[in-house]
């Protein structure tokens, strides 16, 4: 069973601009597919993971690129750079559009490369697991959230253990729309394989258990301000090894960094980004919580919530083929805000409740926005994303929504 993309609109979109598409991400999250479901009938198709391929496209570039011509999906592109200076050399004597389809993992060593090589020719496209959207089919509806764009929900809202399932579960498509698939099992394996393949060929790993440590350290503190030096702490390493393993998580789309927001003069405000995992059902397996129920009963349910609605957003930028304006506001005397859209010259503030009734105290802290002073930019409608079964006004200008409306 195939499900719509959100992304595939502007996929074909950016295919028509640029001689060169490329879709980056997480393994797993379905860029091949996506990619396959909406390519011509007449577009060749070759993945790098195969040896016998990577092995002409390493050795000899030029007569891979003669062998499988244009138009052409390269799998895997990372596996094979060197196919990216001859590509920005065809590419250049052949001008058409769309003529070479790419996906990539591990970006950090495969981005360096397309910005050397193929700069001003390529289209970036950026894929994460399957969004609340598109699992609700309505991909081509989907657009980037704004608090000024909420929509009616067209089914039944998510109940609440109905969405802690989703989140204990996750969003690879694997296991997503295969209820056969033990969730376990393939998180076990997406580990291993993740250690075996993409961290070992991002930085040298020595120590694989500090490493495994480390990442469910970082899981652990999902939803949470920044703290490297304690991560380093918890897991015995040093903290220039913890930055470099972070960035590692970073670079391979396993997790986001939000950024604080800032003018010049908030100089009393907290300047560490919040860390959130991509998916929550890796999260969850790596913190091992061993059900929905004990989750969404657990300490950790509300950082589980957050997180949840934030990739969401996230998603519904990246799946639209834009860059996500989000920030977090925090200053010293604890006055935290948890999401600032920040779009069109106007500031959006969004806070996220784990509650089906959200009060005027929920919101106080939106106050602080209006000093000028901190934030030079007029301040839009804000929202509450929360589990209220229906919209509801909060106050003139703040509307709760159930997060389903994302």
């Amino acid at each position: 069973m195939y499900i719509q993309r959100t992304i595939t609109k502007i996929l074909h979109q950016a295919s028509n601009q640029f001689p060169v598409l490329l879709i980056t991400g997480p393994r797993q999250v379905g860029k091949t597919t996506c990619l396959r479901h909406g390519a011509e009938p007449n577009r060749t198709y070759v993945t790098l993971d195969d040896p016998q391929s990577r092995a002409l496209a390493k050795e000899d570039p030029g007569l891979f690129l003669q062998r499988f011509a244009p138009p052409v999906l390269i799998d895997e592109i990372q596996y094979a750079p060197e196919l990216l200076p001859l590509i920005k050399i065809a590419v250049d004597s052949n001008a058409r559009k769309g003529d070479y389809w790419l996906t990539g993992s591990q970006q950090f060593h495969l981005m360096a490369g397309v910005s050397e090589s193929l700069a001003g020719r390529v289209g970036i496209l950026q894929l994460l697991g399957f969004s609340a959207s598109e699992l609700a089919g309505d991909a081509e509806l989907a657009k980037p959230f704004s608090t000024q764009n909420v929509e009616p929900v067209k089914s039944k809202p998510l109940g609440l253990m109905e969405l802690y399932e989703r989140i204990w579960q996750g969003s690879f498509p694997a296991i997503a729309i295969d209820s056969q698939m033990d969730r376990d099992l393939f998180y076990g394996s997406y580990v291993q394989t993740y250690l075996q393949r993409d961290v070992k060929a991002l930085v040298n790993v020595g120590d694989e258990m500090a490493f495994m440590k480390f990442l469910r350290a970082a899981a652990a503190r999902t939803g949470q301000i920044l703290n490297v030096a304690g991560m380093a702490r918890d897991t015995d390493i040093s903290p220039n090894t913890a930055k470099k393993w972070l960035s590692v998580l970073q670079t391979s789309g396993l997790v986001f960094l939000i950024e604080p927001y800032f003018s010049n003069l908030t100089k009393r405000m907290v300047k560490a980004p919040k860390l959130y995992f991509l998916d929550t059902g890796l999260a969850a397996y790596l913190t091992q919580w061993s059900s929905p129920q004990t989750l969404e009963a657990g300490a950790a349910s509300g950082a589980f919530f957050e997180t949840w609605v934030i990739t969401e957003i996230i998603k519904s930028y990246w799946h639209s083929g834009k860059v996500a304006p989000i920030y977090y506001y925090r200053d010293s005397d604890q006055k935290e805000i948890d999401l600032l859209i920040v779009q069109d010259g106007m500031v959006y503030p969004v806070e996220i409740k784990k509650t089906s009734a959200p009060t005027k105290k929920d919101v106080r802290h939106f106050s602080v926005l209006k000093n000028a002073k901190k934030i030079k930019m007029p301040i839009g409608p804000g929202a509450v994303l929360c589990m209220s079964q229906t919209p509801m006004p909060i106050t003139e200008t703040i509307q709760a929504f159930n997060v389903s409306q994302i």
